[in-house]
């Protein structure tokens, strides 16, 4: 009799040789998750057909498998990246985070976690955004961590430390890479002097993607090949500042840039949380002008962005490391830049705030060039690398692996998705409908049983025709039984999910108190 495990294990070969190729020896291959801050899915130029320069990003996509319909859940944080990131590590969605994601308790295993317990050497470089006690458990190593509590917003006077496997990460650790009289670069602790930015230019220091991606090139060139790595790299771009090195914004005239079908120079309405930092990076209105100098700036850091992933690309070519590499490239939350009159990601409208990019590519993947429209999440991608690499993906984790729809065995893993921002906003996708509902409490000292003034708005777009929701079509007669489907729908998700304000910090009142 054939035990469970040599059936699973059988099967697990025939999926992979789908995805792999015929010609692939099944061993443990590297991963290499490539993940960017505030990158909006049409901030690649192959995905989202925008005037953007991704020729790198677009030769990933090209070469593997594209996701279209990659979003992120939400978040109860402005700093959305941060509820991004535990759910990208975690694997476990929105509402069943530690509060808003920004502690990763010890129950909750990381990705990085899983992939030491198989044996690999686990290595990160870049940003992390949760608690340090997460982020030494999930890595043997690191360099140049990003993150830690002194932040100058600046690009080019990025506070870096060294890996500290007692994840103490302390203030006076910190340091800044500067250049000297000569355009040496060197290193100097930060003093009282390094006031808040974005003050610095490329003539102060290296860009915060040009240091990632050296450093993620050393550690390819260094790593022993014996043992499988595990690599997350996580670049702070296209994250505000929007600058860029001189050479790369003379590729983008703002007066050339054409603005998306989804422009306004103002919000039609109060979304609940219109003043916060990122929407004070511009005035009101949002003009012409503004926008499209914001998206010159926003496609200029990408453009140099793309160009440092190609050298860690490149670095795996030349170390003999790409053929039996899987290459992970996602974003962590969409922008706004000038859609809809917004400029962050506070929001869930697609490209403004959850539309992501997601891509597997590399030597292994031979679907090149496949476009894969199934809904999915980003919590979905830590369960999907766990069976592409034939790894036991831990209890912890709720997010569903993608494998069955990359080796065709089902059309879809999801048949909607579900969004919430804050207490203030909540959608619902499924099928070519997206209802959005906002509820605004404006009473700072609510108590159960007083009047609440407030608001309430809804949303219907279509998006198969009408990807960037120009068109709102809740008022129309017609749609009244869609919408009235669609809140039904949308209430028993909530409820399945469990989003209610028990499960958040910070939040004295939820959405669904007011809806």
């Amino acid at each position: 009799m054939i035990s469970k495990k040599i059936v699973l294990g059988i099967l697990f070969n025939i999926a992979v040789l789908q995805i792999f190729g015929q010609k692939t020896k099944i061993k443990k291959p590297n991963v290499l998750v490539i993940y960017t801050d505030d990158h909006r899915f049409s901030g690649v130029q192959a995905l989202g057909g925008m005037p953007v320069k991704t020729p790198h990003i677009d030769k990933l996509a090209n070469e593997g498998i594209a996701f279209t319909n990659t979003f992120l859940m939400g978040s109860f944080t402005g700093a959305t990246c941060i509820a991004s990131r535990a759910m990208l590590h975690t694997g476990r969605q929105l509402f069943s985070l530690n509060g808003q994601g920004h502690s990763i308790p010890k129950s909750h295993t990381t990705i990085g976690e899983t992939f030491k317990g198989a044996g690999y050497d686990t290595h990160i470089v870049g940003k992390w955004h949760n608690d340090n006690e997460s982020l030494t458990r999930s890595f043997n190593s690191g360099n140049k961590v990003m993150g830690r509590g002194v932040y100058l917003v600046d690009h080019f006077r990025m506070p870096f430390w060294d890996w500290d496997k007692t994840g103490a990460f302390s203030k006076e650790n910190a340091y800044l890479l500067t250049y000297d009289e000569n355009g040496k670069e060197k290193r100097r602790a930060i003093n009282g002097d390094d006031k808040r930015g974005p003050i610095g230019t490329e003539l102060d220091g290296p860009h915060t993607s040009e240091v990632f991606a050296r450093s993620a090139v050393k550690y390819i060139e260094d790593s022993k090949k014996k043992k499988p790595f595990f690599l997350y790299v996580a670049f702070h771009a296209p994250h505000d500042p929007r600058q860029a090195p001189k050479e790369f914004k003379d590729m983008y005239k703002s007066k050339d840039i054409e603005l998306p079908p989804s422009y306004m120079p103002q919000h039609p309405f109060d979304n609940g949380h219109m003043f916060l930092r990122d929407e004070e990076l511009a005035g009101w209105p949002r003009t012409k002008d503004i926008a499209q100098q914001e998206l010159a700036n926003y496609y200029a850091i990408i453009t140099h962005l793309d160009y440092q992933i190609g050298k860690i690309i490149q670095a795996l070519k030349d170390n003999g490391r790409y053929e039996n590499t899987i290459i992970v490239f996602a974003g962590d939350s969409g922008l706004a830049v000038g859609n809809h009159g917004l400029l962050g990601k506070q929001n869930i409208y697609d490209e403004d705030g959850i539309h992501v990019p997601f891509i597997l590519s590399g030597n292994l993947i031979q679907q090149k060039g496949r476009r894969i429209d199934a809904l999915s999440y980003i919590h979905d991608i830590f369960p999907t690398v766990c069976e592409l690499s034939n790894i036991d993906k831990p209890e912890s984790v709720n997010g569903k692996s993608l494998v069955p729809v990359m080796n065709n065995q089902r059309k879809e893993v999801r048949h909607s998705t579900y969004h919430a921002y804050k207490q203030f906003q909540r959608a619902y996708r499924k099928g070519n409908y997206k209802l959005i509902e906002y509820v605004r409490a404006n009473d700072n000292n609510w108590k159960r049983g007083e009047e609440i003034r407030g608001s309430r708005v809804t949303q219907l777009f279509n998006i198969k025709k009408d990807p960037w929701e120009t068109q709102d079509l809740s008022f129309f007669p017609e749609y009244k039984k869609i919408i009235s489907d669609m809140r039904t729908e949308m209430k028993q998700k909530a409820k399945t999910l469990g989003d209610k304000k028990e499960n958040i910090e910070g939040e004295k009142y939820d959405f669904w108190d007011f809806y």
